[in-house]
């Protein structure tokens, strides 16, 4: 949900290159050649960025569900 600030694998710090990779692909550049102008050269390090799914807005909608549900059971 939240990106890893360190690799699995080899424990590089990789989590202060997410928010400058995101931006970047999001605007349209190829994720292969952002990795490479941040300095991830790694395979195991470059996965840990490819493979990272934003969750946290998903999970939040149940969470906010679930508070409306809370309210609406103190109001009867």
């Amino acid at each position: 949900m939240i990106i890893p600030v360190r690799c699995f694998t080899c424990g590089k710090l990789i989590g202060d290159q997410w928010e400058e990779f995101a931006r970047r692909v999001k605007a349209g550049e190829n994720a292969g050649e952002v990795l490479d102008g941040l300095g991830i050269k790694r395979y195991c390090c470059r996965r840990m960025l490819l493979s990272h799914v934003e969750l946290i807005d998903e999970v939040l909608r149940f969470y906010e569900e679930a508070e409306k549900r809370k309210e609406a059971r103190h109001y009867y």
